[in-house]
């Protein structure tokens, strides 16, 4: 089968190109011979017409009609030539040789019948016949006079194509032939060359086909007349080495194979864990929730009745949760790495949903969503911090994944009142069969493909799970598409103590003292510029936003002294706010008294930082956080 396959193709590849050349000599051929015949043809009718035409002028002008027919008789004569008519000046006719019809002359020269005539492979050619007057010459005069003529008459002419026709057919058959014979000759030349060339391919082919079946023994003796006489005998040599070792080098192979490949795996899926995960959370997650964070504490700063007071207290109370969400998360990092551990202890679920309600009870609203809590009054162990950012976590994917109806937050007794189930209930878009388990891996999201961060990263879930992992929980997911979903935790139950749940401590207020510092701030983000900016001038600093250290270094050329520099770490393309805060300092001349802010928990870059004498404020800076900073420079 290989054999035939090989023989097809190289009779292809030696008769296609030769049946493509023999085709466009013989298109060559018959084109240019047909043209040639055809124009010959032509130029041959209608120098009969203009020859009859000059013979013509004589009887024409003296009316000899016996010598006018003598003429258009013989030119009937002429091969080809169907019938030829003469014609006075007005149409009248003169004589006429052919086939019995009208033969007037507007009727010989009307499109239509030329066209018919044309249909019949007759061609209808028409020459005028004029006299001829040399004017004396006028030695006298200062120009010579050109030779005047006039029309006397018309010669047509019906010229047939049939021989033109059937000489061009012959033409063409004869090409086709000779075509045809070179395409033969060039097959019987390709099968007599390749022969040679394709039986010994032929046995090559199929003692590697007989070693690729692991027949090592079957090999036929080899010819040293063979032209591949030491391929073929390599090819043996090799089939008994591998029928010595074939067994145990498999073996040896699929076990390091297997290992190598998991651990390799293994290995990847850890770093990409980890490199995206703290690459979102550090950068992506803190950004806007740090801007948010200062609008929040700048809207509270401003007058407004109790009912927005509330509203604000509110958002506080919710940016808070987003913030402790994203140090979670950077604590589940560094759980992963075995550098945190948790703190199991009894609590109550109530309080567990209550708080996570408090959170999500704006984001519902606003999507015009019923958010529900059933509480139970059961009691279970884990970690409570963990836990609330899983329930939070469920809940959140919950709203983002709802258009209409609801969410449902509860808890219920399971497996014979040993465990404590919590639900998140959601009437939203549904998880197909096949992405149950999906939907747990890092930045996986349905119907997300443009990866529209209003939509999240894809990491709640994952991160629900690898808590879980960590505290023993149970995950569990039931789905129907387009009908909703119910993710549950489930975990240890305990009965209920009488102890006090610990209450959080107050945020300090952040005074209304004004601080009086020109702050120089770098920033390239605008939402980020504008959410400090208007912190700061709450607070009574004169701030000098720039988006780089060019512009910084601009004002300061102007006679700009700032009182101390703020600067973001991650700027436009490769630029940072470590050699931002070096450039200022050098055209000041001076040690300003500087403070970074980053997204980054990378431990290098608080190393760096230390080492230059620089503070190191994480994403999302806690306003309060910021104004003690601000506040210790001006003390100084």
């Amino acid at each position: 089968m290989m054999g035939g396959s090989v023989k097809s193709r190289m009779l292809a590849v030696a008769v296609l190109p030769v049946t493509l050349v023999v085709l466009g000599i013989v298109l060559v051929f018959w084109f240019g011979r047909s043209q040639d015949m055809s124009e010959a043809h032509t130029q041959r009718s209608r120098l009969l017409a203009r020859q009859v035409a000059l013979a013509s002028e004589l009887g024409v002008f003296s009316g000899d009609l016996s010598t006018l027919q003598g003429i258009v008789n013989g030119v009937r004569r002429e091969p080809d030539v169907v019938s030829a008519a003469v014609f006075d000046s007005a149409g009248v006719p003169l004589a006429w040789s052919g086939e019995k019809r009208n033969v007037a002359m507007s009727h010989m020269l009307d499109p239509q019948v030329q066209r018919q005539r044309s249909a019949l492979q007759i061609d209808v050619l028409s020459e005028s016949v004029v006299a001829t007057t040399l004017p004396m010459d006028d030695l006298f005069s200062s120009t010579a006079q050109e030779k005047t003529q006039k029309v006397l008459g018309y010669v047509v002419l019906e010229v047939s194509r049939a021989n033109l026709v059937r000489q061009e057919l012959h033409t063409l058959w004869l090409a086709l032939l000779l075509g045809a014979v070179g395409v033969l000759g060039g097959v019987l030349l390709a099968l007599r060359m390749g022969r040679g060339v394709v039986e010994p391919v032929e046995r090559v082919s199929r003692i590697v086909e007989r070693i690729g079946h692991g027949d090592f023994s079957a090999i036929p003796p080899v010819s040293p007349a063979d032209p591949f006489y030491n391929l073929q005998l390599a090819l043996k040599n090799m089939a008994l080495r591998l029928s010595w070792s074939r067994d145990e080098l498999e073996q040896r192979v699929a076990h390091a194979t297997q290992e190598l490949l998991a651990r390799k795996e293994e290995a990847e899926l850890a770093t990409r864990a980890k490199s995206h995960f703290l690459a979102a959370a550090s950068h992506d997650l803190r950004q806007p929730t740090h801007a948010l964070g200062l609008f929040v504490t700048r809207l509270g700063q401003l007058p407004m009745d109790a009912e927005a007071r509330s509203v604000v207290a509110n958002l506080e109370v919710s940016v808070l949760a987003m913030q402790d969400l994203l140090d979670g998360l950077l604590d589940l990092s560094r759980l992963d790495a075995g550098n945190i551990t948790t703190t199991v202890a009894p609590f109550s679920v109530d309080e567990v949903l209550q708080s996570v309600r408090e959170v999500l009870a704006p984001l519902a609203s606003q999507k015009g969503l019923r958010l529900r809590v059933r509480l139970s009054g059961l009691w279970g162990v884990s970690d409570l911090f963990l836990l609330k950012r899983m329930v939070l976590n469920l809940g959140q994917n919950a709203v983002r994944y709802t258009t209409h109806g609801g969410i449902l937050l509860a808890a219920r007794p399971v497996e014979q009142g040993r465990s404590v189930r919590i639900d998140v209930w959601d009437t939203g878009i549904g998880i197909e069969q096949e992405h149950r388990d999906d939907v747990f891996k890092e930045f996986f999201q349905i119907g997300n493909r443009a990866r529209d961060r209003r939509q999240g990263l894809g990491l709640g879930l994952s991160i629900v799970k690898r808590s879980a992992e960590l505290l023993g929980h149970q995950v569990e997911v039931r789905s129907v598409p387009m009908s909703g979903s119910r993710f549950s935790i489930v975990l240890a139950r305990t009965t209920r103590l009488n102890v006090a749940l610990p209450q959080e401590a107050a945020q300090p207020g952040l005074g209304n003292h004004e601080l009086g510092l020109r702050v120089l701030l770098i920033e390239d983000d605008p939402l980020a510029m504008e959410s400090v900016v208007g912190l700061l001038d709450s607070w009574g600093c004169e701030v000098l936003a720039t988006r780089s250290a060019q512009e910084a270094c601009a004002l300061i050329a102007r006679g700009v002294r700032p009182d101390v520099l703020l600067s973001d770490y991650r700027l436009d393309g490769d630029a940072n706010g470590i050699d931002c805060i070096a450039a200022v300092r050098a055209a000041l001349g001076t040690t300003l008294p500087a403070c970074l802010v980053s997204g980054d928990t990378d431990a290098n870059l608080m190393q760096r930082a230390r080492s230059l004498g620089l503070t190191l404020l994480h994403k999302p800076v806690r306003p309060a956080k910021l104004r003690s900073l601000l506040r210790s420079v001006a003390a100084q």
